[in-house]
């Protein structure tokens, strides 16, 4: 099968939401973009991947970009257009359709796939932005340290195509490109040698990732809907990792990130909560005690009777973490294995809460938890895409590590200030259990900024990270990895490109040339781009 050739001025692998913002940021400034995407759906984690946006808890009034705002505002705009709320409901102004308590915003993620098409579609119309669907990058051309091209096969048999970019950013979830194009990288644990920071071990371990999880979406309704026993359902239902103290991972227990104490969750289909006076906010309360309503996509009281059913629960929870073995760096044949037997463990778990589990009536089994392939836009029911925690990570110009954003270390300082800064986030530092036996890192940290050195690696030219690869530790991933954070350094990215373009420089020559970082950084101030919190804002949670 012959290989199509196409030439762009900037080339983003990977439709996440770093490579949306990276394309829309770019395209607003004049470039030519080509923007592809492996899995069905664009969005990555807040779709494909089905995780509900973890988010700061004062992102409805500042501490996100103009443009992830609009993404927001969007979501809630189909609900109230096109969704029968109730009355009250629709007068709410921070409306949270799912009512759960892990973010203010949980939904249904077709919702923000139709929004983000819509947010691209006028610059697809006009040819500034090619989405290349359903493929995946498995080579790159180089000519010294400059990437001159990537090669990408299709996921539905079409050719093969190769693409010229004077610019390439990689938006993928694993930093897919670093290896395909020889640039400079790192996985797992970095050592306290490295790094000093306070976490880290003494020696490197590279094969030491966080869990990647296998989403899925469940509703409860009259009726035995239990699927078939997965073929290696009991390996699953005895398997009893050390961080469980002894408790199998198929269960309602799990350590408590926070103290390492083993917790008893409660699990309750429809409870009739008041769907309105949830108050997600994970700074007062983490909100995951109760499964059912912690990541709920649809709360059924906040629409009018009887149009839906049941609420819908997304079941993203500790029972669901694999980390059997690394998968970053592992050949194609064995991350498929590894992906599957990840589905399975996901399968595993609905198969055990629908026929086994405890219920608070001294019963057991909830056989009326059914699937909903339709929210997740699969086949099987599950998401269509891994939720990977961990990426690949650049060695940037700068790292960003434990010290600079933890507040055990800075206190009410505050985090470090850079210079080149490009935005801010803010969350825990929230490490799930690794594939080297260790258990949860989650400790408190305070608002952070981007520096643009996380985003250039130290030797390629023309390549920008843009999603969970950027240059932090093992550690520091943990709060800068979560939707809002990835948006804005994938906003970031694809305004520097387009910059670059424009002045004729390199990503280098910005970051060192103190002139022309002001000129860009007074750009990304007029796009609403946040690089500051207001003074004050230093509290942890």
């Amino acid at each position: 099968m012959t290989t199509r050739e196409f030439s762009t001025e900037i080339l983003i692998v990977g439709a996440g939401l770093g490579g949306v913002a990276a394309a829309l940021a770019a395209a607003d400034r004049g470039a030519r973009v080509v923007l592809t995407e492996e899995y069905p759906w664009i969005g990555g984690q807040l779709t494909a991947q089905a995780v509900p946006p973890d988010e700061h808890p004062w992102v409805e009034s500042f501490g996100i970009t103009a443009r992830y705002r609009a993404l927001r505002d969007g979501i809630r705009d189909v609900y109230r257009r096109r969704y029968p709320l109730t009355a009250s409901a629709r007068a709410k102004h921070e409306l949270n359709p799912g009512a759960g308590w892990v973010s203010k915003l949980c939904h249904e993620p077709k919702i923000a796939v139709g929004v983000l098409e819509e947010m691209l579609a006028p610059y697809r119309s006009n040819g500034s932005i090619r989405l290349l669907e359903r493929m995946r990058p498995v080579d790159a051309a180089t000519d010294g340290d400059r990437v001159t091209s990537v090669t990408l096969d299709s996921e539905i048999g079409e050719p093969s195509i190769t693409v010229h970019a004077d610019y390439v950013i990689d938006a993928t979830e694993t930093g897919e490109l670093l290896p395909l194009t020889g640039t400079a990288y790192v996985t797992g644990f970095e050592s306290r040698a490295d790094t000093g920071e306070p976490s880290a071990p003494d020696h490197a371990q590279p094969d030491n990732v966080q869990a990647l999880s296998v989403c899925f979406a469940v509703e409860h309704v009259e009726g035995d809907h239990t699927i078939e026993r997965p073929e290696n359902y009991d390996f699953w239902r005895e398997y009893a990792p050390e961080a469980w103290q002894g408790n199998r991972m198929l269960s309602w227990t799990a350590p408590n990130p926070r103290t390492l104490e083993i917790d008893t969750r409660a699990f309750e289909p429809n409870p009739g909560d008041d769907a309105l006076a949830v108050d997600a906010d994970q700074s007062r309360n983490a909100g995951d005690k109760n499964l059912w309503y912690f990541r709920r996509i649809a709360a059924r009281d906040l629409f009018e009777p009887g149009f839906y059913s049941s609420d819908i629960c997304l079941v993203n929870w500790p029972s669901i973490d694999y980390f059997v073995a690394p998968v970053l760096d592992a050949p194609r044949e064995v991350e498929l294995e590894h992906y599957a037997k990840a589905r399975e463990l996901s399968l595993s778990m609905l198969y055990w809460m629908q026929t086994e589990a405890p219920r608070a009536d001294g019963g057991t089994g909830f056989p009326g938890l059914r699937l909903r392939p339709d929210v997740m836009g699969s086949s099987d029911g599950l998401a269509q895409a891994p939720y990977h925690r961990e990426s690949r990570r650049i060695r940037a110009l700068t790292t960003i590590t434990e010290n600079d954003v933890s507040y055990a270390v800075r206190g009410d300082a505050g985090a470090t200030q850079y210079a080149d800064s490009v935005g801010v986030g803010m969350y825990r530092i929230d490490l799930h259990p690794s594939t080297g036996g260790d258990t949860y890192i989650d400790v408190a940290s305070t608002p952070f900024e981007i520096p643009l050195g996380a985003l250039i690696p130290q030797r390629t030219t023309n390549l920008l990270a843009a999603n969970k690869n950027i240059g932090t530790t093992h550690i520091t991933n943990g709060c800068y990895r979560l939707h809002p954070v990835e948006w804005n350094i994938g906003e970031a990215a694809g305004h520097l490109a387009a910059y670059c373009l424009d002045q004729k420089t390199t990503p280098h020559g910005v970051h060192a040339d103190p002139s022309r970082l002001q000129q860009y950084q007074a750009e990304l101030d007029a796009a609403g781009v946040e690089r500051r919190w207001p003074e004050g804002r230093t509290y942890p949670y």
